[in-house]
């Protein structure tokens, strides 16, 4: 049933997940939750009510975790997930896992009213605190503990979170659909939306009423497209040279910023670097989607509703990046 949901309403984490051995439940699980919380400013008939649905979910996570999940695909999913790992796992996994998760529910609960993001740094934090999150709770799931990793995936999951952002620009702009519900379709509670960020806006003259009613002629949109996709593209390529600084034995070129927050601390001793970067290669793997629609906005121009449908071109794309291990 997940893996249904994956095909038509996450497509490249349907492609991504038959990489993801041995932890395909995991992933699975997580990138469902996240596609549940995505969701639910658009199936919700009252922003209260989504609310609740988010309270729902911080607890679910908290029994899934204590061995008691609620009987949702979901969560019975994950206990699954976490069952296997205790087999192969010490506690410092799965609280690692829960706090990523729980950051993940957190996060999303900010940004249910799909406001427009205040500066493209706020973006990217938002980025941080979702794709790069989630991809730290699959390293986690893999028992992968090693900062080099950490920061490539933090690379990886800011261009992909910023990649979100743009894909979702013509939906989000465009009249919502009514709201099914037992009794007939209500009237959607949403309205259009432009969450791009206000200062790239404000610096290329783009207007809200203006890309609703215009859509991809408003004035100004596509040199706003072009600043944020610059963003996300600078950071495939910042991931791009760092793995071929480290698999060089060199060391990442900068910081790490995020190293000491939440679940980013490492043990000191030697680690080694050639297996930590194959294992967790295949979590960077979301880098081939984000990288491919970031090539077909270009080509349209950076007009994303002009950006044509991937077709086969992704599956050889991301079957491609695994077997060179090159993002």
């Amino acid at each position: 049933m997940l893996t249904s949901v994956h095909r038509k309403g996450d497509y490249d984490a349907h492609l991504i997940r038959r990489f993801a051995h041995p932890a395909q439940d995991m992933y699975t699980a997580l990138r469902a939750l996240n596609l549940e919380l995505v969701r639910l400013p658009d199936i919700v008939s009252h922003p209260t009510i989504g609310l609740m649905r988010i309270k729902f979910w911080q607890e679910s996570i908290d029994k899934t975790f204590a061995g008691q999940p609620p009987r949702e695909p979901i969560c019975i999913l994950l206990h699954h997930a976490l069952l296997f790992m205790d087999q192969h796992a010490d506690a410092s996994r799965k609280k690692s896992i829960k706090f990523w998760l729980s950051r993940l529910v957190r996060t999303r609960e900010k940004h249910m009213d799909n406001r427009p993001f205040t500066s493209l740094a706020a973006l990217e934090d938002y980025a941080e605190n979702t794709y790069s999150t989630m991809m730290y709770a699959m390293l986690a799931s893999l028992g992968l503990r090693s900062m080099d990793v950490d920061h490539l995936a933090s690379h990886v999951g800011k261009a992909c979170g910023i990649v979100a952002v743009l894909r979702g620009v013509p939906l989000l702009a465009a009249p919502p659909p009514p709201i099914k519900t037992p009794s007939g379709d209500s009237p959607p509670t949403r309205e259009p939306a432009l969450l791009l960020p206000l200062d790239v806006m404000a610096d290329e003259g783009v207007k809200e009423e203006e890309v609703f009613r215009q859509g991809p002629n408003a004035p100004g949109l596509q040199d706003a497209i072009f600043k944020v996709a610059t963003r996300a593209n600078d950071h495939l390529i910042t991931a791009r040279e760092m793995l071929k600084r480290l698999r060089a034995g060199e060391d990442a070129g900068h910081d790490f910023e995020h190293e000491g927050e939440g679940a980013h601390v490492y043990e000191d001793g030697e680690s080694d670097r050639a297996r930590d970067l194959h294992r967790g290669f295949r979590v960077l793997l979301e880098a081939a989607p984000a990288t491919y629609f970031l090539e077909r906005l270009e080509q349209a121009n950076f007009d994303p509703f002009a950006v044509k449908a991937a077709g086969w071109k992704l599956p050889w794309r991301v079957w491609q990046t695994l077997s060179k291990e090159r993002l």
